[in-house]
This record gives structure tokens, C-alpha cells and sequence, in this order.
């Protein structure tokens, strides 16, 4: 198979897209609430239509959208939520949540029924394009800001940028970079399935950039996977070269990841090893080691140190130069150029961030609610934040087995609109007169938090957060919640496993990110994944027997 330059003739693309749904997607991906909310609005006032199709058999949107706020008004009653002001604020907040993610997808939708296949797909190129430029401009800007052309090995200015750099690579969403890589993930996989190979490797280096071990680690598998049972000879030398890729920016680029990713898997697997010294037990020092920010920071001084030690033993390995004039005030020696990594310059700052002395002063006020961080305590070793998490809420269920069914209620155990509602500016500004935190959360996921976050900056990784979208589902919808998200939001898309391609793994990679935050109340890549998972239903109706394979 040829692939041809014509394939991205631009002047062709732009006048056969979707200017709606692009300027939907550009501004109701953005980070702020601020934008995604006028998103909404504009997109409605240019195509105005609230018949969203619900019902039982073949509904045209997921029906899950609309039992999750059933749910919650239920939790609402049965836990007499409505007698707090502050919590129904929180309350309504978070129905405004589900509300959006409703309107988004039901805008999608319209798009999808009311263009041909080519123009969804055109406008999906364009925004991943526009997303790769702003992407690859970050890591520019951070080239001339540091002077280094790798700077994921650049250790100046306190080491802001060296192996945390893809933090900075934010692209179109100007959210996280781990948004950044999710999207650029599923364009992979995309891109892949329609033998795009320019736009692969686009979306592909750019997700490297981000530096996402996890999403990496995903997408490796899947592509694996795809290699193995569904790719034809042209998709696996793709594959290839994607993970030659990674290969390349793990041992090259940013070889500290390196170490960080084993030794990260071996302490999520393994658990702290203790030795006897003099009759006593300790903890043995590579133990406390427990988040993958931490593993990270080792790993890169091992990595400064190995190339040092290396330097160092070729300097006294090198035999003598020849006989030279020695300048008396050097004594005789030689004089080294170049910075000294192990001066202030070159190393992370220790001081205590005006974010860590806020979690700190709410720490000390709240302290008798707070069995994990309340002591302030040397930190200590054990399970990282997110498996704790899980393991409060199922010990949560257990003393509070009447909870089980519809759950805690909204905000009020497991969500970003728990964080948020804090007023501690976890996600976002919140009015200081409506704070509201519940006893739930606050003995139990905002005190794991705050275990980790309010000290050094190693343990502030994604692994110790407690984030994760079958949490909330489960901690403040209960049962039912989670059985709407299986059969009323998974279902809908699984019933057409027969027609999907690209949209299958896809399917496979947010099951997997789902574990990593609060997804749907991001409302960012999940509206990203339902427009592909439609477009690629609407794909296959129309080539039921060949497409994709042509």
C-alpha cells in the first residue's frame, strides 16, 4: 500500500469540515469552566435542538446520563441532603456536571447524523493538528527558555523542567498534560485504523513528549494486541515504528524514565522489604520509595550519579597528556569546566511551597478528623494513595452497608466537586461562604490527599491521588450508579462491537485512564472519545462489510 502527499491537502480539508463542531471541541476541551460553559451556549445558539432521543430500545444517546442524575436526586432525598445550603450548592453543581456532559454529547451526535463520514473525519484531523502545532510550540518555548535542546535532561533552574518537562506539554486543551496524552493516544489508534502514518507518528510523539508513563504503558499494550490479532502488514510496521519510538525517547531523550518505570511497577507489586539491624526492624532505605514522583526524582540522581561516576573513572583512566606549563595558582590540577550539578542551580528546591503550608494550616485544624495525615507523622511507607482509596471506600460500604445502593451522594466522598468544594483551590476557585466538606471525604480520600500533597514533592504523583471515575461511581452513586455506567454507558457502545474497528481499543483505553481521575467531570476527552466511538459506528453502518480493510 501507497501512502500519498495528496492525503493532506489542506485547502481540500477546510472546505469540507465541521466549523461548528471544530470551535465546539476547541473551546469545550479547554481547561477552564469559564470557556466550556460558553462552548455550550454558542454551540446550541448555531444549532439549536434538545431532542435528545432517549428510550429503551436503541436510544439514541446513552441513557446513562440520565439515570446518573436520577440517582442522585434519590441520594439526595434519602440522605436528607437538601437541608444543608452549602450542600445543595454542591449538589447542583454537580448535576450542572452531568448536565454538560449530556449537551456534549448529544451536540456530537448531531454532527455525526447531520455530515457525511469525510467531514467528521476532516474536522478531526484539523483538530489534531492544530493540537500537535500549540504542542510541539510548548516544548519550543521551553527549548529557548532553558538554552538545551533535550530539556528532559536540562537540570537548571532548580530543575524545573529535566524528567518532569512533559508536565509543560498542555497543547490545545491547555489542561493537564496527561489530557494531552490521553487525546494523543486515542489519535494513534485512530489514525492507525484509517493508515494515516504521518498523523500517527504525529500523535505519537507528541504523547512521548508528554511524558506519560501511564498512557504509555496503555497504548503499548493495546498496539501489541493490535498487532497480534487485527492489523494488516502496513498497520504492524506502523506499530513498530510507534514503539521504536518509545524506545528511543525512553533510553535517549529522557533516560531517567527509564529506572523510574521499573521501579515504580516494583513497588506497586511489591511491598516494602524491612531489615534487623541490632535487633531491631527498619524499614530498609529503597523501601520508602512508595510514589512514582519520588521513583522518579531517584531515579534520575541515579542516573546524574552512574554518568558522573563514569565521567569520573575515565578522567583517572586517561593517560597522562604530555608535559605542559601548570599555572601555580591551580596548584598543578585540572581545571574543569561547566556547571557543578550538586550546586543549588542544579537541584530541586526543599522549601516548603505556599500550596503545602495551606494543606499544612488545614491539617492542624482539622486534625481529630484526620486519622492518616492528622498526626503529622514522619510519612511512612505502605500502599499507594489510589489503592488506599479504594480500599476506604469498600471499608466505608462495610460500616455503612445502607449506603450501598445509591451510594454517599454527590460531592459528598469520591469526586473533583468533593476536592473542589474544600475551597483549597484542588480544582478551581470556589466561593469561600459555600464551602462544604463532608465527614466522609474529609476522614477518608481528602485526608489520603493530603497525606501525600502536603509534603515533599515527591510523593505529589498521580498514583497517591485518589481520583478514579469507578470510585466515584461507586463511593457517591453506589451500585446502581455503577450498573448504569456498565449497562446504559459501556453497553451502548459494546452493542456494536460487530461494526467497530478503531473504536474497540478505544473502548479498551478509557477503561484503562478511567482509573487515573475523575474523567467525566473533566469534560474533556470523554466528549473526544464518544464523537469517535459514534463517528466510527456511523463508519462501519456505511461499509458494513470492507471498511477500514480496503
Amino acid at each position: 500500500m501507497t501512502y500519498s502527499i495528496a492525503d493532506f491537502s489542506f485547502k481540500r480539508i477546510i472546505n469540507a469540515i465541521d466549523w461548528k463542531l471544530l470551535l465546539f471541541l476547541m473551546l469545550f476541551l479547554n481547561v477552564k469552566l469559564a470557556v466550556k460553559v460558553p462552548a455550550i451556549i454558542i454551540i446550541y445558539l448555531l444549532r439549536f435542538n434538545f431532542r435528545f432521543g432517549f428510550s429503551f430500545k436503541n436510544s439514541r444517546l446513552p441513557l446513562f446520563y440520565l439515570f446518573i442524575i436520577i440517582i442522585a436526586f434519590v441520594t439526595l432525598i434519602i440522605n436528607r441532603g437538601y437541608s444543608t445550603p452549602n450542600y445543595l450548592l454542591v449538589f447542583l453543581t454537580g448535576i450542572v456536571f452531568w448536565g454538560l456532559c449530556l449537551l456534549a454529547i448529544h451536540q456530537v451526535k448531531l454532527s455525526v447524523e447531520n455530515n457525511s463520514v469525510e467531514i467528521i473525519q476532516n474536522t478531526v484531523l484539523i483538530f489534531f493538528v492544530a493540537n500537535a502545532i500549540l504542542s510541539f510550540f510548548n516544548i519550543a518555548h521551553i527549548i529557548w527558555e532553558t538554552g538545551a535542546f533535550n530539556p528532559y535532561t536540562y537540570q537548571g533552574e532548580n530543575q524545573k523542567y529535566f524528567i518532569g518537562t512533559g508536565d509543560y506539554i498542555r497543547g490545545l486543551t491547555f489542561d493537564t498534560s496527561t489530557t494531552n496524552a490521553v487525546l494523543n493516544a486515542f489519535g494513534v489508534i485512530y489514525f492507525l485504523d484509517r493508515k494515516k502514518p504521518i498523523m500517527v507518528f504525529v500523535c505519537m510523539i507528541v504523547l512521548l513528549l508528554t511524558g506519560s508513563n501511564f498512557t504509555n504503558l496503555v497504548l503499548s499494550g493495546i498496539l501489541l494486541l493490535l498487532f497480534v490479532f487485527k492489523s494488516t502488514r502496513d498497520q504492524k510496521s506502523l506499530i513498530v515504528v510507534c514503539l521504536m519510538f518509545l524506545v528511543v525517547f525512553m533510553a535517549k531523550i529522557s533516560p531517567q524514565n527509564n529506572k523510574y518505570v521499573f521501579d515504580g511497577v516494583e513497588n506497586i507489586f511489591h511491598t516494602p522489604k524491612t531489615e534487623t539491624l541490632a535487633g531491631t526492624a527498619v524499614i530498609a532505605a529503597p523501601a520508602i520509595v512508595t510514589s512514582p514522583e519520588e521513583i522518579k526524582r531517584k531515579a534520575a540522581q541515579a542516573y546524574i550519579d552512574s554518568i558522573s561516576a563514569i565521567s569520573n573513572k575515565k578522567q583517572t583512566a586517561r593517560p597522562p597528556a604530555p608535559a605542559a606549563p601548570v599555572l601555580p595558582n591551580y596548584h598543578g590540577r585540572i581545571l574543569i569546566t561547566g556547571p557543578n550539578i550538586n550546586e543549588p542551580p542544579y537541584l530541586t528546591l526543599t522549601d516548603t511551597t505556599v500550596e503545602q503550608k495551606q494543606l499544612l494550616t488545614f491539617i492542624d485544624t482539622h486534625k481529630g478528623n484526620l486519622p492518616i495525615s492528622g498526626p503529622q507523622a514522619a510519612y511512612k511507607p505502605g500502599f499507594p494513595g489510589k489503592v488506599a482509596g479504594i480500599l476506604q471506600t469498600f471499608s466505608f460500604f462495610r460500616h455503612v452497608p445502607s449506603k450501598i445502593l445509591a451510594g454517599d451522594g454527590i460531592g459528598n466522598f469520591s469526586s473533583k466537586l468533593a476536592f473542589k468544594a474544600t475551597g483549597l483551590s484542588f480544582a478551581g476557585g470556589y466561593p469561600a461562604k459555600f464551602i462544604y466538606i463532608s465527614k466522609d471525604f474529609l476522614s477518608n480520600h481528602l485526608d489520603i490527599y493530603l497525606n501525600f500533597f502536603s509534603r515533599r514533592s515527591g510523593l505529589h504523583s498521580l498514583i497517591n491521588s485518589p481520583f478514579s471515575v469507578y470510585d466515584q461511581l461507586l463511593a457517591e452513586y453506589g451500585l446502581l450508579g455503577l450498573l448504569a455506567f456498565l449497562v446504559f454507558y459501556l453497553g451502548f457502545f459494546a452493542r456494536h462491537y460487530k461494526m467497530l474497528t478503531y473504536g474497540a481499543p478505544l473502548l479498551l483505553l478509557v477503561l484503562a485512564i478511567f482509573f487515573i481521575d475523575y474523567w467525566f467531570e473533566q469534560l474533556s476527552v470523554i466528549v473526544f472519545f464518544e464523537l469517535l466511538l459514534l463517528l466510527n459506528i456511523k463508519e462501519t453502518s456505511l461499509k458494513p462489510a470492507n471498511y477500514g480493510h480496503e
